[in-house]
């Protein structure tokens, strides 16, 4: 089973629109299963642009604000159980779908990055945000 605790979900920062607690779970759900991953905790937080840039700054190098940030945890080798997957940090102010970021963040969770490979990341997220459309 999939454990999310999503920190400020629906209408975090001014978006009235954003997913529920609920759809959270559901869309980290979706991209771990899609890469066989059933079991495991993942945190996911809704944070301010100020936030973002200093997480990216300092764990990216890069000054300046992104949509979403992956931080995996239990990443190499066993793992106590239950396993912690990572955290997702998400800038809705500097995102333009929050579930597709959710989605985006969860599959780097599973090893994958679309910086490195050959499209399939961004190709298998798309497919999941074209089933929850």
């Amino acid at each position: 089973m999939i454990g999310v605790e999503a920190v400020a979900p629906g209408g975090s920062h001014g978006d009235a629109d954003g997913p529920t607690a609920l759809e959270v779970e559901e869309l980290c759900a979706l991209a771990l299963s899609s890469a066989g991953i059933e079991d495991g905790h993942v945190a996911v937080e809704f944070v301010s642009e100020q936030r973002i840039r200093e997480l990216n700054r300092r764990f990216r190098g890069i000054d300046e604000p992104t949509d979403v940030l992956s931080f995996g945890v239990d990443e190499d080798g066993p793992a106590p159980e239950p396993r912690e997957l990572g955290d997702i940090v998400i800038c809705p102010e500097h995102t333009e779908d929050v579930r597709q970021a959710i989605v985006h963040g969860a599959l780097h969770l599973t090893g994958m990055d679309h910086e490195t490979d050959d499209g399939e990341m961004l190709a298998l997220q798309a497919e999941l945000m074209r089933w929850v459309s």
